[in-house]
């Protein structure tokens, strides 16, 4: 993936080398008088050092196509390469046994390590060696060292390594700057609710208490969004793709519904929790259905062995023996498809245990990503 922050330090540092390795050609073909033909190989020395300028150019601008200009770069890498025999002709080996580029053909396999990787950087560094290789087996009376092409590859992974490694740790930072900032936004909006919305929901129970009748109702409810405002605003972020299921939890709880949960997060990927937390809800309207409206309840929450289990109790009168089935008969499926379907579609369990006036008690279990203590099943 292209990444111009991350590249740029990189694509500077190759630019460098190219030049550096320009120079270097240069002097080793002046110093052998142009070998058999010096005017081809000035040639080739035009043809890396326009190539070098177009390169430092295209590579940092926005906007290129970056994997046509890897391809030509390494073409116009491997074109110098298979001039090599024409230029330096039948001596080509006894003069230090480089080619006419000598080390400039390693910058394109660079530029593939910065971009792709090091399995890129390997690619380019075995069609660079194999076609030195190639040329040199092809040739009378010419080395064949193998120092070159280890070199090469030694180049492509370690660079490529390196620049994956830098693409990771800027993008931890990123990631650590924007959690930050959000936290920064997060707290100041907190603060703005704690000194508006909640102070407003306060007194609006306070005095619905006093007045009675509806007032109370009303003042009820706001109780019940006071705390759940409260427990949100309080709460940091799950990691990105989860959610924590106490904050779900505790948007359920009032003065009528206590809700206890571990001191540690109870993490689950988004959609298991907001379908834990659904089939939760369904278990409360239950209550308050059959129960009646001041009924209370609570909701315990834990964390098991790969698991969490999420039971809701009342003190009502029970569910008679039988109530279930023919509900489901009758077609009547606020149990079976608001509660069993749901958690089963998360792989979990749904355990009702009930008696005559003894109230009931529904256990959801649903299988978290990683383990803690042990949940139990309860009777």
């Amino acid at each position: 993936m292209n990444n111009p922050g991350i590249e740029g330090p990189f694509l500077r540092a190759i630019t460098v080398y190219r030049v550096a390795s320009l120079a270097y050609a240069a002097v080793l073909l002046a110093r052998h008088g142009g070998y058999a033909h010096p005017v081809a190989g000035w040639l080739v020395i035009g043809v890396m050092a326009v190539w070098t300028a177009a390169a430092a150019f295209a590579y940092p601008a926005a906007g290129v196509p970056r994997r046509p200009l890897l391809a030509l770069d390494l073409l116009v890498a491997l074109a110098c390469l298979f001039a090599t025999p024409y230029v330096e002709g039948p001596g080509q080996g006894g003069a230090g046994g480089l080619p006419v580029p000598a080390t400039w053909v390693a910058g394109p396999v660079l530029a593939w390590a910065v971009h792709g990787g090091r399995r890129a950087g390997a690619v380019a560094a075995a069609a660079v060696a194999a076609t030195d290789l190639w040329l040199r087996v092809r040739t009378p009376g010419a080395a064949v060292p193998g120092n070159g092409a280890v070199l090469l590859f030694l180049a492509g992974v370690v660079v490529g390594h390196v620049a994956r490694l830098a693409r990771e740790a800027e993008a931890r930072m990123q990631r650590a700057v924007e959690m930050e900032a959000a936290q920064r936004e997060r707290e100041r909006i907190a603060r703005d609710i704690h000194d508006s919305v909640l102070q407003v929901l306060a007194l609006v129970q306070r005095r619905g208490r006093r007045l009675g009748g509806e007032a109370a109702e009303l003042g009820r409810l706001a109780g019940e969004q006071e705390a759940a405002l409260r427990e949100l605003i309080s709460s940091r972020p799950a990691p990105s793709g989860a959610a924590d299921l106490r904050t779900l939890l505790m948007r359920y709880g009032s003065e009528l519904i206590t809700v206890s949960t571990p001191a540690t997060p109870l993490v689950l990927p988004a959609r298991v929790a907001e379908e834990t937390a659904a089939a939760v809800g369904a278990a409360l309207d239950n209550v308050r259905r059959h129960c009646g409206p001041g009924a209370r309840a609570w909701v315990f929450a834990e964390s098991g062995d790969a698991t969490i289990t999420v039971t809701v109790r009342d003190e009502g009168p029970g569910i008679p023996e039988g109530r279930l089935e023919r509900a489901l008969a009758d077609g009547r499926l606020g149990v079976a498809q608001s509660i069993r379907g749901r958690v089963a579609g998360l792989g979990g369990a749904v355990v009702i245990t009930s008696a005559p006036s003894a109230g009931t008690e529904v256990e959801i279990t649903v299988p978290a990503p990683t383990g803690g203590a042990g949940g139990r099943e309860r009777s």
